[in-house]
């Protein structure tokens, strides 16, 4: 067998990317590698403000890239989501679903609202952005890629007050692997990073010093046996390893990221 060259595994030159949720943090990580790899990146996300930064950002790089702000949670903004990338760019290739909440309510406290709001959030926008997605993917027989952003809550429960979220990436794991096989004799790969701690504005990297989370923070780097925490772009960098040819006898899996925080 003839190998691929290198250039040509991570080239997505004329591939066409939606990122959910990545005007920053993880999803910025995601965006950047993957416009640096040539893809056509739209950023689909509520943050206006950050959203249009982001794209800016990735412009200036000499990258191409697109905002559009959406609800992931509304069906008919995700709809407007997918017929924007369309119009734009002609296609879609790939497919982020990493918008996500994680509001700290324990159960007992919690009010039905707060653990839809989670749940749609993390996890109903994920059957709407992957419905609308896949229907192009199919359409255009190309094959695709599926990337769900999971979170090691997926593998292990977390903390007291984060039920809601747990439940909703557990749910996302199982997605991944049932919607693997249905894509599967389309030649879309549906996979999952999974996270551990990851410095993010969610965690409070470049807001006002937390004393509290400070303090978290320094608690739950002491479990990681690397001794730091992850950064976006260790997250972008598995991402783009998904997206490409790299991955190309690959889905239903699940990639954990996490420094070996899992380990302990």
């Amino acid at each position: 067998m003839k190998l691929q060259p290198l250039k040509k595994l991570i080239n997505l030159t004329g591939k066409t990317a939606i990122v959910t949720g990545g005007a920053m943090g993880i999803g910025l990580g995601i965006a950047r590698r993957l416009a640096e790899a040539g893809a056509n990146v739209v950023i689909a996300d509520y943050n206006e403000k950050a959203g249009k930064a982001s794209t800016k950002e990735l412009q200036t790089n000499g990258w191409i890239a697109a905002f559009i702000k959406t609800d992931v949670s509304h069906e008919r903004d995700v709809q407007a989501a997918v017929n924007f990338t369309v119009a734009t760019y002609g296609h879609i290739d790939i497919l982020v679903n990493n918008a996500g909440i994680y509001p700290t309510i324990p159960v007992l406290e919690m009010k039905l609202d707060d653990f839809k709001k989670v749940i749609e959030v993390n996890l109903q926008s994920v059957f709407l952005f992957t419905k609308a997605a896949a229907k192009i993917m199919i359409k255009q027989s190309n094959g695709g890629k599926i990337i769900n952003i999971t979170s090691v809550d997926a593998l292990h429960p977390s903390s007291v007050g984060l039920a809601t979220y747990d439940a909703s990436k557990h749910g996302l794991w199982g997605f991944t692997k049932n919607s693997a096989l249905e894509f599967a004799p389309y030649n879309i790969q549906v996979n999952a990073i999974a996270p551990g701690g990851i410095t993010t504005p969610g965690t409070g990297a470049g807001l006002p010093v937390n004393p509290s989370m400070t303090a978290l923070l320094k608690k739950f780097k002491e479990k990681i046996p690397m001794k730091r925490m992850g950064e976006p772009d260790d997250i972008g960098k598995v991402a783009l390893f998904l997206a490409t040819d790299l991955s190309s006898y690959m889905t239903g899996s699940q990639v954990v990221v996490d420094g070996g925080v899992l380990l302990t």
